[in-house]
């Protein structure tokens, strides 16, 4: 189990006990070492998919000591124990968290710098017992975001007409790299589709290949099985096709999941959530309310070594 950033604070301190310079990288993996943290463990993401979460975790130890005296950085990415640092460990603490650290002056001007002057005292307890970092609430409020707006448009989709539904269909392949324009990369064939198809769209700007589209509107619940991927294999090899992408704004059945054709055609599966997801990424059906960079310092601008 990764720990997490307030429990890494003690153990972060006493790393550097010994007043030697460590570099930063020496200690994650000292951290890594000492609390059994897995090969897997050591991979799993951000939800941003930016940074390591045990890296990330460290990292924020690591601010938060420095920022209350504890730890200093003489050089680009090393650290050392200061004279408060040591007092610290000298008091032989149980635990040094975020609430720990408040009794240092610097460490609460920096917690008042960094809140609303209507912060509740509620709030800041909030904050201190809260076991992820920045990153990961904020990762995770943006998922939820990106949740919920999935599914508004799924549900906005599912309420299209068919005809609707195979342009939207292609207007995202076109938005995806496939073809060029909508114009000359690809075709939604309106009414029932020519037997199995609903739409075809160029593989690259030069059209030397074309892909063949399947588009069910289907609420959730109508799942779509085997048999219909098999009914699209059946057209492509009467168009002579190779290729194909099956888009459903439901889900697909085990069975459907895995299969696949004999022959040398290709086909990619598409269910409604890795449909709303793609128009997400996009930028189809929905826009841009608020944009937030998240900056850190550039140490190379100021030539640390």
């Amino acid at each position: 189990m990764i720990p997490d950033y307030q429990s890494l604070m003690l153990p972060l301190l006493k790393l550097v006990s010994d007043g030697q310079e460590h570099k930063y990288r020496d200690l994650i993996e000292s951290l890594a070492i000492e609390f059994e943290v897995t090969d897997e463990e050591r991979k799993e993401l951000l939800a941003s998919g930016n940074q390591a979460i045990f890296d990330n975790r460290v990292g924020w130890a690591k601010t938060y000591l420095k920022k209350a005296g504890l730890l200093d950085s003489p050089k680009r990415a090393t650290f050392v124990i200061t004279d408060i640092g040591r007092q610290t460990l000298a008091k032989n603490p149980d635990r040094v968290d975020a609430k720990y650290l408040r009794q240092f002056p610097a460490f609460l001007e920096f917690q008042n710098a960094s809140r609303n002057d209507d912060t509740e005292e509620d709030e800041i307890t909030i904050i201190e017992t809260n076991e992820q970092t920045p990153e990961e609430n904020l990762d995770k409020a943006y998922q939820r975001i990106r949740k919920s707006l999935a599914s508004e448009l799924l549900n906005k989709v599912v309420e299209l007409s068919p005809a609707f539904f195979e342009r939207l269909v292609v207007e995202l392949l076109v938005k995806m790299g496939y073809g060029g324009s909508i114009k000359d990369a690809g075709k939604a064939m309106g009414k029932s589709g020519d037997e199995g198809i609903d739409g075809t769209i160029k593989e690259d700007k030069l059209g030397l290949d074309i892909i063949y589209i399947q588009a069910k509107r289907w609420k959730p619940g109508n799942v779509v099985g085997r048999p219909e991927i098999q009914k699209f294999v059946g057209a492509l090899a009467g168009q002579g096709a190779k290729k194909g992408i099956f888009i459903t704004t439901s889900n697909f059945t085990k069975e459907a999941l895995e299969y696949t054709p004999r022959n040398e055609t290709k086909i990619v599966l598409i269910d409604g959530e890795q449909l709303a997801q793609l128009m997400i990424d996009y930028n189809l059906g929905c826009t841009t309310q608020q944009t937030y960079e998240l900056k850190k310092l550039d140490s190379d601008y100021f030539g640390e070594e």
